[in-house]
Parts: structure tokens; sequence; C-alpha cells
């Protein structure tokens, strides 16, 4: 495997394609999730650069720490893990970001704390603080059949969320807000799968489902800091994204340099869910951006 040392520790990447245009490196999701959905941004290779994909620490191919403190898990941490990557690859100096979902907010947290050399970030299906993102869940949420809102709160107040009529219900709300494609791609169920093999990166930062962000990132904002991002920025969505208008439009409304882009037929993985037009809106974006 190809691994960079980080704090005594390995992070784990992955280059796909190569070419004159600058590199773009995606970020994944959760945090925890790994890299596995996003193999197919990889096509974004297709306009001659490399796309470089790797697994944050705690999840994945990198190191997993499944006895480390909760404090150890810090937006800092991955930030410069990220920070690190790129020095180490040697593109720091010129270079994409584009982060789905978590990997959208590292984006945004990382283009505040480095921005030279960034020549643009695209955020995916994103939130820009986990109060809205709560508070847009509470009202997805309250739209789901009685019965499946039932089994959600009865098993979530018990406690019993391995409970089979809790999973069925979470998969009625993924089917309308995470993924509408049936059945899962492939990609995404390995992304599952990992996570349920080590879900503690997720389960301490995110909070045991994905309705929570109730773990320690739970009051994570940036809206006060988004006027501090200097670099164009990209935001996407779609129609049916858990990551609701509500949750992304700060973004829009306070980066100095933005336009955004909603996919009418995708829920929070338009990568997967509506491909071509994901890489024709992402892919245009980069090559205006690439000087």
């Amino acid at each position: 495997m190809t691994t960079v040392a980080y704090r005594g520790h390995e992070t784990w990447y992955r280059v796909i394609g190569d070419g004159p245009r600058a590199p773009v490196v995606i970020l994944h999701g959760g945090p925890g999730a790994g890299h596995d959905y996003c193999v197919p941004m990889g096509a974004l290779a297709g306009d001659g650069r490399a796309v470089v994909l790797y697994d944050q620490l705690g999840c994945g191919n990198s190191t997993h720490l499944p006895d480390a403190d909760p404090g150890f898990w810090t937006v800092e941490l991955w930030v410069e893990e990220l920070a690190n990557l790129v020095r180490t690859l040697g593109i720091a100096d010129r270079f994409h970001l584009l982060g789905q979902s978590w990997g959208g907010m590292l984006a945004a947290e990382y283009a505040l704390a480095h921005p030279d050399g960034l020549l643009s970030v695209s955020i995916c299906d994103s939130p820009a603080a986990n109060e809205l993102w709560r508070a847009a869940a509470h009202r997805l949420r309250a739209a789901l059949p009685p019965d499946v809102l039932s089994a959600l709160e009865r098993h979530e107040a018990a406690g019993t969320l391995d409970a089979e009529e809790y999973q069925a219900a979470v998969r009625v709300y993924e089917q309308r807000h995470v993924c509408r494609l049936d059945p899962m791609p492939a990609p995404l169920a390995a992304t599952y799968a990992q996570m349920a093999a080590d879900p503690t990166v997720y389960h301490t930062t995110n909070g045991p489902h994905e309705f929570s962000a109730t773990g320690t990132f739970r009051d994570w904002t940036i809206v006060d800091r988004l006027p501090g991002i200097t670099a164009p920025t990209l935001v996407v969505a779609g129609a049916y994204d858990e990551a609701a208008p509500e949750v992304w439009a700060p973004f829009v409304e306070r980066i100095p340099d933005v336009r955004s882009h909603v996919f009418p037929n995708s829920s929070h993985l338009p990568h997967l869910e509506e491909p071509d037009a994901f890489l024709a809106v992402v892919g245009a974006f980069l090559r205006a951006h690439d000087a």
C-alpha cells in the first residue's frame, strides 16, 4: 500500500490518472466513511489531471485507532493530515479540493487554514453547521410515513439501534435522502461495510446514526468564518439531499467567489446518482480554475 507518515501513523492514498492539469484531492465523508464510495470521482482524471483519493486517519486503509481518546479526533487533526499529504506529494502549490459531506466541511476548514496554492474548492452535499444538519434531519424525518417515524423514535429512545425494525426504518430514510439507487452501488456498499467494521470515528464525532450530528462535533460551525475563504468555490447538492438547501445556503451567501448547482434527480450522492451530470458540472468548474 502507498502511505505517508503522519504523527506516528500512516495515511493511505491512491492516485488515479495524470496530466498537465492541476490535480484534485478528494475528501471523503463521515468522518470515518473511507474513500471507497468516492472512487467513481476518479473519472475526473479524464480531463488530463491526477485525482488523489485517500483515507483519513482512523478509517479505511489508514491507521485505525479504536482505543484513542475521543478528544484525539479533531478538525485540526484532519486539516493538518491533509496539509501533510499534499506537501508530501509535492502538489501543495497548485491543486484543487473536492469534499463530499463531511469532506466538504473539511475542505472549507482547510481553505481557511492553508489558502496558498489552493486553486478551488468544491463543497458537495455538506452542512455549514451541524445545528443546521440536525434541524434539516428533523424536518425530513417528520415527512416519513408515520410507522417509519414511530419505529425510529421508539428504538432511539430505547437504545435498540441494532434492531431490524430500526435498521429497516433507517433504510427508508436513506433511500429518500442519501442514495436513491436500488440496488445500492458497490462502492457505497464497500464504504458501509468498512464503517460497520470499525465505527469508532463516525460514532465519536457524528453520533450513532445518520440523523444525529450529536457526537463531539455537534457544535461545529463555519458560518461566521466563511467570508475568509478566498478560493473560488463550487457548492453542489441533490434536490432530495439530506443536506437540504438551508444546510448549505450559508456557503453560497457568505463565500465571496461562489457558485452553486442542484442535481434534480439526486439525493446525498450526486456523483453516484447522476454521474455524467456531476462530472460535467465539476469538471467544467475545475477546468475554469486550473490556471
